[in-house]
């Protein structure tokens, strides 16, 4: 984490004025699996909060949140839960994709970054934004940056006056190898002007 700060602050002052104004950014780390996929894709275009909500009812009427248990609740029985009916279409899909065997969540870790992405795009209603998340959250991938995020956008934009994404990524290359402590960076500053405190 040091190493990539300091190679941070060589390459962009923004990075400087974020750690002097707001401290150091949290790592956001969060356990490999069917389970945090679950949450990822509720907490997709919604808030954090919003969707840990959703996910709280959802284990508390299925303890074990797995395959199996997530097919055999009714979508009648989702919608009462506060999930979409396209978010439980979602779910689903994952869901019989693993028993299926398509996708084999536990082989992930010894992947590249790109073969988890092949991989998990192939599943109904998991786009970039889920899997940079993933990769990010769960399997520590060091250099990504989620221009699907409206948080990391919307930040760029502000500290940096960038608003194309083509200009965004292009830029951003120099913060590689380490774009995703860059994003943690940026995530910190957009909630911390915000007042908002997220637990990941």
């Amino acid at each position: 984490m040091q190493q990539a700060i300091e190679y941070l602050l060589e390459k962009e002052t923004i990075f400087k004025v974020i750690i002097e104004q707001y401290g150091m950014p949290t790592i956001p780390i969060r356990p490999q699996g069917f389970e945090t996929l679950v949450l990822l894709i509720l907490e997709q275009q919604v808030s954090i909060d919003s969707a840990k909500a959703t996910f709280l009812k959802l284990k508390s009427k299925e303890k074990n949140v797995e395959p199996n248990a997530l097919l055999n609740l009714s979508d009648e029985e989702f919608r009462n839960l506060g999930v979409s009916r396209q978010k439980t279409s979602y779910i689903k899909a994952l869901s019989t994709a693993i028993l299926n065997k398509d996708i084999d969540l536990e082989s992930l870790p010894t992947k590249t970054a790109q073969q988890v992405r092949e991989e998990l795009i192939k599943i109904k209603g998991i786009g970039n934004w889920t899997i940079d998340i993933y990769l990010m959250f769960c399997l520590q991938a060091p250099d990504l940056l989620p221009l699907g995020d409206i948080a990391v956008v919307n930040t760029i934009k502000e500290l940096l006056d960038i608003h194309n994404k083509e200009e965004m990524e292009v830029h951003t290359i120099k913060w590689s190898p380490y774009r995703s402590v860059a994003t943690y960076l940026l995530w910190h500053h957009y909630l911390n002007k915000r007042n908002r405190t997220v637990v990941y």
